[in-house]
């Protein structure tokens, strides 16, 4: 019985919508700007996961198990990814909410209740007046969206792709919080080896000041050079406490990092990577990789769900109709359970069509709305492709920047610890002022110094290198089919 109703309903929906359809308000005039996304474009297509590189635990790269454990445990405790999850969940939840429109809805309802007749003009004499009688009743109520012009299942896949896009966003965080708590890992590394070169120097420095001491009581030095030999020393104790607190600062970063109390961030070991290590690229970077960024992907389920809204809005104009019944019992008298007899049986089936005729402009203003919302997706997300670009580029040639100064400053050392060894022993000699030794002590902490900060800058580089391509290749990463960027 059921099926020939809808197959009724649907014939007179037909007919209706014939008649009336002339009626309809106009959409003339207006639709997006953007007339196509180009179907050539790097973002849209699927990354090269042939490569193997960069691996999805892209950290793991550095060597250091502490960094791993400690990028996890961040994982696990941030707010921040925290918040980012409970978007996505609530996301999802609309969706759902919204997909539900689309099925049959069946609701039941059920009324047991005595009553008193009263005997006066209004209900007049008879078999009620003044009697107690069960007035009960108990039944289905169906509804169905037939949904003719795609308006519920527009709005159930734009849904979707919100949910799409929360996750996207999601995993943008999650690799934000990645690269910050490596960066701030490096710098614990690079602060752990400036401070050798202090502590280096600082022994250096105690040493050649013993020595002049002994000079002194031989005979051949002068108290001049002793009280040389002092001078460097309080500035080279304060550096040395300066880059204490400076690992502490990290230690309690990369402590909130993780969602954790600063104290449990001083439990934190010397980090064992070394910043002199090589890590390798491969020898090509395919642009498409960068369809892989989660905000690129983001961007891509805007569109998608811009495109559905207009969809959406369009449905608008045309009749909306539902198909309705209800079945149940009904009586007022008898026993408890009289009203479920058979002739007590009651039912009603049948379409309800609702047209739009005068609105004072609503659904013009919302499909504009929808089509200036497409053009604002697709711009963004153009932007945001043209600035994936250029972070790959500037990425790229910050890393073969670095590389050249790698190399520059290993010789600048090596030169800088010669001339230091050389004016010491012409020192010991006689043969130089001890300025000279001075000069020479902070010349090559200089150096070393600079070195090793290149060092931690080409660490950065390589962590900004990945987090520019998306951190890492996902199989079956879940990016927005072609189809789905443009209104249908």
């Amino acid at each position: 019985m059921l099926r020939r109703i809808i197959r009724g309903a649907k014939a007179l929906s037909v007919l209706a919508i014939s008649i009336l359809i002339g009626g309809c308000i106009s959409q003339r005039g207006i639709a997006p700007h953007t007339e196509h996304l180009p179907t050539q474009d790097l973002a849209i297509e699927l990354a090269q996961r042939d490569a193997g590189w960069p691996r999805v635990q892209w950290w793991r790269a550095y060597g250091d198990p502490q960094l791993d454990a400690w990028v996890e445990r961040a994982g696990q405790g941030s707010p921040s990814l925290a918040a980012a999850a409970a978007r996505v969940r609530e996301a999802q939840a609309m969706a759902g909410r919204v997909e539900s429109r689309e099925a049959l809805q069946v609701d039941a309802s059920g009324r047991a209740a005595r009553r008193q007749w009263p005997d006066d003009g209004f209900y007049g004499p008879g078999d009620l007046a003044e009697s107690r009688t069960w007035d009960n009743s108990a039944g289905l109520a169906l509804s169905l969206d037939l949904d003719l012009w795609g308006r519920e299942r527009s709005a159930s896949e734009q849904a979707m792709d919100l949910a799409h896009q929360r996750a996207a966003e999601q995993r943008q965080a999650q690799l934000a919080l990645q690269a910050n708590v490596v960066r701030a890992y490096i710098q614990l590394a690079l602060q752990h080896a400036r401070l050798d070169i202090l502590e280096s120097t600082l022994e250096q420095q105690t040493q050649i000041l013993e020595l002049a001491r002994r000079r002194l009581a031989a005979g051949i030095g002068t108290q001049l050079e002793v009280s040389q030999a002092q001078a460097p020393l309080p500035e080279t104790h304060r550096q040395i406490d300066a880059l204490h607190e400076a690992i502490t600062l990290h230690q309690h970063q990369l402590a909130a990092l993780a969602g954790l109390a600063p104290q449990q961030g001083e439990q934190l070991q010397r980090p064992a990577l070394a910043l002199q290590q090589p890590l390798s690229l491969p020898a090509a970077l395919p642009a498409q990789w960068l369809g892989q960024r989660p905000d690129v992907v983001a961007s891509r389920w805007q569109v998608a769900a811009q495109a559905r809204g207009i969809e959406v809005a369009q449905a608008g104009f045309y009749p909306n109709v539902d198909l309705t019944a209800s079945l149940g019992y009904m009586a007022t008298g008898g026993n408890l359970l009289g009203f479920l007899a058979g002739r007590k049986l009651a039912w009603n089936a049948g379409p309800a069509l609702s047209l739009p005729l005068l609105d004072g402009g609503r659904l013009r203003a919302e499909l504009g709305q929808a089509s200036a919302g497409y053009d604002l997706a697709v711009a963004h997300y153009q932007q945001t492709l043209v600035s994936a670009l250029q972070d790959v580029a500037d990425q790229l040639l910050r890393r073969q920047s670095l590389d050249t100064q790698q190399a520059l400053a290993r010789e600048s050392v090596a030169a800088a610890h010669n001339n230091c060894e050389l004016a010491r022993l012409a020192w010991q000699r006689g043969l130089v002022d001890y300025l000279d030794v001075l000069q020479a002590q902070t010349q090559l902490w200089r150096q070393q110094d600079i070195q090793q900060q290149v060092e931690a800058a080409r660490l950065q580089a390589y962590a900004g290198l990945v987090v520019a391509l998306g951190g890492g290749l996902q199989a079956g990463a879940d990016t927005p089919p072609e189809p789905t960027l443009q209104p249908r």
